[in-house]
Parts: structure tokens; C-alpha cells; sequence
């Protein structure tokens, strides 16, 4: 069974904060199974957007939330556009926004882009 998406954010943002870092919830969806969409930004200005997995990604049943890097060392513009899109897509996801050095385990991500 999966955190609700509140508990799920709310853990997150505990999270990094403990790290020293920033996040903020700019934009609250549907409290149990809402889409999560996560910004990062880094210290250069570029930002990097970790979307839901498809469900192809999963072998049985839903483990806990997993992640897909959907833009990567994008400008800001870029990624407030994909994100307009998701929301006219899903009106009930959730966007967080975070600025750690290094996302390290705060949530798990699938295989990383190649560069």
C-alpha cells in the first residue's frame, strides 16, 4: 500500500529540511493518490523535474512512489511549461519544490539519463 500523497509530501519536506535545504508545496492536489511532481533547482540556475513512473516500471504490485528525471538541467521556463501541461493533464497533482545540493535518498528515482 502507498503513502498518501499529504503524508508523502509532508515526509519530504521534513526531510529536507533536516538536510538543510528548502521545499516548499507550490501547488496542493488530491490528498490521497495525487500525481507528485518534484522541481529541483540547483545552485547554477538550472532545474531538474522528477515526474511519476509509468506504471511499466513496476513488476506487480505498486511498491512506494517512484520517480522518472523528465527534464534535466533545464531553465526555469522549461520547466514551468511541462509542468502547465501536466496540470491541464491532471488538475490534482501536487508540485514541491526543493533545493538540496544533492537529492541523495530522499525519493527514489528509476535509471538516470544518459548524458
Amino acid at each position: 500500500m502507498r503513502l498518501k500523497s499529504e503524508i508523502f509530501v509532508s515526509a519530504l519536506l521534513r526531510r529536507v529540511f533536516n538536510l538543510g535545504g528548502y521545499a516548499a508545496v507550490l501547488r496542493k492536489g488530491a490528498e490521497d493518490a495525487g500525481a507528485i511532481f518534484i522541481r529541483q533547482r540547483s545552485r547554477l540556475g538550472t532545474e531538474t523535474l522528477y515526474a511519476p513512473a509509468p506504471q511499466s516500471f513496476f513488476d506487480g504490485p505498486l511498491p512506494g512512489r517512484l520517480f522518472e528525471i523528465r527534464l534535466q538541467e533545464a531553465d526555469g521556463e522549461t520547466v514551468e511549461q511541462a509542468i502547465a501541461r501536466e496540470i491541464r493533464f491532471d488538475p490534482d497533482c501536487w508540485v514541491v519544490e526543493i533545493e538540496v545540493e544533492s537529492r541523495g535518498d530522499l525519493f527514489d528515482v528509476t535509471a538516470e539519463k544518459e548524458g
